[in-house]
């Protein structure tokens, strides 16, 4: 517990960490957020903008290991591992794959609903009404299929999700092209799911947080963190590059897929993975969509958002140091134009970022075993923009010494 008005560091400056940043001024702490890039402009800036409150499917499923082998040898599939590092990804994949035990899903879904069900609430209330009419699109997302069978293997999925309080209905042929003109005919079916949402600009959703953090007094040092130097009670002092120190009281690690690497010298190392994802926006795509649309074995989204038509998806292992693959993007703009036969290529800016992942779909979110000055609040994978203003809600109750808003046992770190 620490006293309002007390100085909280923030390791990064992605939606999380300034997300936690803005929950901790708002509680009255003097906060200040350490990362070597600008706000935003890491895995924040180039995600597929989905607000996903009902989402509750953990990334495996039963069933996940007989579709391994294919994805793997498919050089157009969702999965793709660089083959000199799968012996450093084998550890994390066999995790994921008992994670995806039948007796396990049930626990994951419903950590995965209690964490992702409030998140819209908390995005309204940190950004404010005027920033979340202009920034966040509540039109649901479509989510389509090549065959009606390939649905209705998915019924085990959509279960899930209505057991849990998901709205959604089957659309199939003309329903389908009413909602979305653009979707190729071929495709048959879809689930139309309308308690999800959308951003129109992640990057400026975050630059708007920095920007009222800034405001109110914060302070952003932009600069990579080279070691963590530890105390009785937790970290004292953070070293920078170039040889600067910043002195630290209270200290969150929110830095998405490094988060291990500044986690495993203070007692916990979690398997963390980054998850590489690509995406391709294209400035002028030739079509209108009014919401984000999915195409389920392909593993990507088409989401409309104010500088073009995003295409983003797919996961690639290959460590956060690799450098990209673009071929993967272009992928995703081949997926694109099977989607939508409409779809012009004008204007095509390509990225990859990592997500930060963990094998059982779950973040993690709480205080050190080992320091009762340390939180962490990383690990989201793909619901990173979901769950960060509900993530830093959480981060800032704890801090300040009050009930949770939610259960967090589920999302310790030390749950492995």
């Amino acid at each position: 517990m620490s006293s309002p008005g007390s100085p909280v560091t923030v390791i990064g400056a992605g939606i999380v960490g300034l997300a936690c940043a803005r929950w901790l001024q708002r509680g009255g702490h003097d906060v200040t957020v350490v990362d070597p890039v600008a706000p935003g402009e890491s895995c924040s800036f180039g995600n597929a903008g989905i607000i996903s409150t009902s989402s509750v499917t953990p990334l495996a499923m039963p069933g996940t290991l007989a579709k391994l082998p294919g994805w793997l040898i498919d050089p157009k599939g969702p999965l793709v591992v660089r083959w000199p590092y799968l012996p450093r990804a084998m550890p994390w994949l066999l995790r994921l794959l008992a994670a995806s035990r039948r007796s396990r899903i049930p626990a994951i879904a419903d950590a995965l609903r209690a964490l992702n069900a409030p998140s819209l609430d908390a995005f309204s209330e940190l950004l404010g009404r005027a920033d979340f009419a202009d920034l966040i699109r509540q039109d649901g997302v479509i989510s389509a299929y090549e065959s009606v069978a390939a649905l209705d293997a998915d019924a085990e999925v959509w279960a899930m999700r209505k057991a849990r309080g998901a709205l959604f209905e089957r659309v199939e042929g003309a329903a389908l092209r009413d909602l979305e003109p653009a979707i190729n005919p071929l495709i048959p079916c879809a689930m139309f799911v309308q308690d999800t949402a959308h951003t129109i600009n992640p990057l400026r959703m975050a630059k708007t947080l920095a920007a009222r953090f800034l405001g109110d007094g914060g302070v952003i040092v932009e600069n990579r963190v080279t070691r963590i130097e530890c105390g009785e009670q937790g970290p004292r002092t953070l070293h920078l590059d170039g040889g600067a120190a910043h002195p630290v009281e209270v200290l969150v690690i929110a830095a998405g897929a490094w988060s291990r690497r500044l986690s495993s010298p203070l007692g916990s190392t979690p398997p963390l993975e980054a998850e590489r994802g690509y995406h391709v926006t294209i400035a002028e795509a030739g079509i209108a969509l009014k919401r984000p649309v999915s195409l389920a074995s392909r593993g990507f989204y088409a989401t409309p958002m104010e500088l073009g038509l995003r295409i983003a998806g797919t996961v690639e292992f290959g460590g956060l140091d690799a450098p990209p693959d673009y071929r993967r993007a272009d992928i995703l703009l081949d997926h694109g134009r099977f989607l939508f036969p409409g779809l012009r290529d004008g204007g095509v800016s390509r990225w990859m970022g990592c997500r930060p992942s963990m094998p059982d779909s779950l973040p993690v979110i709480g205080r050190s075993p080992h320091y009762e000055r340390l939180y962490y609040a990383f690990g989201h994978g793909h619901l990173g923009l979901t769950e960060g203003a509900i993530t830093g809600k959480l981060i800032a109750e704890l801090i300040a010494g009050k009930p949770t808003s939610i259960d967090i046992d589920p999302y310790r770190i030390d749950r492995f």
